[in-house]
Order: C-alpha cells, then structure tokens, then sequence
C-alpha cells in the first residue's frame, strides 16, 4: 500500500510540475517598450530569430511593441505578467530604473528574473564637426571658465544621456546648461545645427554622422571598437562610464529550469557567428552578460540613477 501511494503521489508530482524538456509548448512573446523600428526593436527581433533555432523543436517567438511612458507601459508589462516563461521583455538599462525614481512605478529592479544583456553602447561626448573644441580637454575649460554658458543637448532626462551629462560635469568641475529634446534624433540635429554646444549621446547614434560630428571622448572602460581612434575619458583623466544597455529579462518568480534553459538558448545565441555579424551591422556593440551578472548591473545603474536623482532631480 505505501508503495502504491508513493507511485501516485510520484505520479500526480510529474503531473503538475512544468515538463521542461517540453518548453516551449507555446510561443514567447518579447514585449518592447518601444516602437517598432527602433534601436531596443530591432535588437529584440535579431535576438528573437536566433533564438528560435537555439531553443529548437519549432520554437517561435514574436515581438510586442508596447510604447509609451519612455517605456514603463512595456516595462510593467513584462513585470505584472505571468512567470511562465512565456513572456519575456526588453530591458534598457539605465532607463527602465531611471523612471522608477522620477514617478510612480509598478516594478522595481526585483521585478525580473534576469537573464542576459547583449548591447552596451557607451556613451561619447561630442560637438559638431564645426565646432572650435578638438579635444575634450578645450571644452571642458571653456565650460570651467565660464559657467553655464556650454550647453548640452539630450535626447531626454532621466537616462543615459543625462546621467552621462552629469557625471562628466562632477568629475571635471565643469558646470553645463542641459538642453532635454524629445528624442536623440531631435538631440543630433540640434547639435549638428549648432544650437547646442555639445552632446553625450550613445556612439551608435554618431555612427551614420562622422562628417557632421566629432567624438571627443568615449565613456567606456576601454576604447570602442567601432571607433578605435577615439579615446576613452578615462585616458583623459575623468573616471566617467556610462551607457545605454539593452537585455532580455523575464518576470520575478521564473522556474529556475525554464530561466536557465533561456540563458543558456541565449548564450549560444550570443556565440553565433551570424547573429556576431548582424549585431555589428546595425551598430550594436555586443557585451553579454547573463544571469547573476546582469543583476549586478542592474542594481549598479539602478544605484547611479538614485544618487543622481537625489542630488539632481530631474522633474
């Protein structure tokens, strides 16, 4: 008899637990806070191809453009969903935290299972090609000597471009006047118009404009490959890192199994040659990360956006 009841109680256990070999039965849905086009877009739908084939057995994912609030409709999206698996999200770093601090949000940054970021686009400081400033040096003495007077353009407060402003203005002691914008495109042409001083967009947004723009610095650990005849700021002597990221993350609560069965599909979807190249294509610069590593910087950005808000507020 006890040998009976262990067989059933065996057998209802496997019943009502998740079949991992068998995820995913359905498809998974990739929720964009943004619209359909854009950088964070088009990352979701490369990743998504690829990670159909490393998933395999049929495997299908569809993006789901959820703009609106800077992102947070996306964002709450993926946080309120049901940890299954079968919703996953993109994750714009430092901007998806930045708007919990500005304004009521239904998520923080325990909110997600994490499971891998792909794109670290540093920011750069940068002025019009007609500019009188060659080097970062010479604006930031302008800027020293007469405060307020070098104005910055950003693509909007609250993200990566503003905390950028801001912490090369900390580590220099230079004052600058922000100018916000409603987007980067409206940002770059301000600058290349000459109605603002200087930039701090991501390098990616500079790309299709090296004519029309000069990249000082760069706000990387180390120089960029896309541009390795720019130097960073910290060979300048100013210790600022800053950038725009972008990952996958599922809601808080996922099955360890199923989280790990995505992290590893999208590790091998990150060493796939073809997906190396397509990334590099669009001017994505790759730094992958997965797992506890994400959340690490995650909750490191999510610190930066904090003091900055505290010290500046932005609203």
């Amino acid at each position: 008899m006890k040998k009976a009841l262990s067989l059933a109680a065996l057998t209802i256990a496997a019943l009502a637990s998740p079949a991992l070999a068998e995820y995913p039965e359905k498809p998974i849905e990739v929720v964009v806070g943004y619209s359909a086009g854009g950088g964070t877009d088009v990352m979701a739908r490369t990743v998504g191809k690829f990670l159909e084939t490393a998933l395999g057995d049929g495997a299908a994912v569809v993006v789901k453009n959820m703009p609106g609030a800077g992102g947070q409709i996306g964002f709450t999206e993926v946080a309120k969903a049901k940890p299954d698996g079968y919703t996953l999200g993109t994750f714009n770093l430092p901007a998806v935290l930045a708007l919990t601090h500005d304004r009521k949000a239904d998520y923080d940054v325990s909110s997600f299972t994490y499971l891998a970021n792909f794109v670290e686009d540093p920011n750069t400081i940068v002025v019009s090609a007609s500019s009188e400033f060659k080097t970062l040096d010479q604006l930031l003495e302008a800027a020293k000597g007469d405060p307020g007077a070098i104005t910055v353009g950003l693509s909007a407060l609250g993200g990566n471009n503003h905390f950028a402003a801001n912490m090369m203005a900390e580590a220099s002691g230079a004052e600058f006047t922000l100018v916000p914008f409603k987007g980067a495109s409206m940002a770059r042409t301000a600058l290349m118009g000459g109605h603002v001083d200087v930039g701090t967009m991501a390098l990616s947004q500079t790309a299709n404009f090296r004519d029309d723009l000069r990249v000082l610095a760069v706000l990387a650990d180390e120089r960029s490959d896309f541009r390795p005849d720019v130097p960073t700021a910290k060979e300048l002597g100013y210790d600022v890192e800053m950038s725009s990221l972008r990952g996958i993350v599922a809601p808080a609560g996922l099955d360890p199994e199923v989280a790990e069965k995505l992290r590893a599909a999208l590790t091998r979807v990150n060493g796939m040659k073809e997906f190396q190249t397509k990334m590099a294509e669009q001017g994505n610069p790759i730094a992958f990360v997965s797992g506890d590593a994400f959340e690490a910087v995650a909750k490191e950005q999510d610190a930066i956006a904090r003091g900055i808000w505290e010290q500046t507020p932005w609203n």
